[in-house]
């Protein structure tokens, strides 16, 4: 279980300092862009109506635990990407979010931003910047590379 939570991936240094931007990135703006706001205006966001996702058993939620669960990973997982710390798991919760967000929240809108409102493509760019961490890992540069120490030299 430890090495699945915490396995840094590749610890090549040039791959590393892309998966360290790719983390830090991802992680600052989804951190700051979206998790900030919902919490700071939990209040006004239920007023206006949060989605509830159709998706058993997500579908027993209450708004306000659909928002609560939301901002959980829109705040605790991108903070757990930024700092690299169980960055596969982390990643995949994120990840998950974008999916309900792009294919339930924005079901009906078109895919690419230009019309002014709603669009998939936002969504889909934060899921395939989680799912390359699922893939990798966090790189050599990460609070995972120091928790889990191989035993054995890797040669990839």
């Amino acid at each position: 279980m430890k090495k699945f939570l915490f396995d840094c991936g590749t610890r090549d240094a040039l791959a590393s300092s892309g998966l360290l931007f790719l983390r830090v990135a991802t992680g600052l703006m989804m951190l700051v862009g979206h998790g900030l706001p919902k919490l700071k205006n939990f209040d006004a966001v239920l007023e206006k109506g949060f989605h509830v996702p159709g998706i058993w058993p997500l579908s027993a939620m209450s708004q306000p635990v659909s928002l609560g669960a939301t901002i959980a990973a829109e705040l605790g997982a991108a903070a757990l990407l930024v700092l690299g710390l169980a960055t596969r798991p982390a990643a995949f919760v994120l990840g998950f979010a974008m999916v309900v967000a792009a294919f339930e929240v924005h079901a009906h809108d078109p895919f690419f931003l230009g019309g002014g409102g709603g669009a998939k493509e936002p969504a889909v760019l934060y899921l395939v910047a989680c799912l390359t961490l699922v893939i990798t890992g966090a790189g050599r540069w990460s609070a995972d590379a120091g928790l889990y120490k191989e035993k054995k030299r890797r040669f990839f």
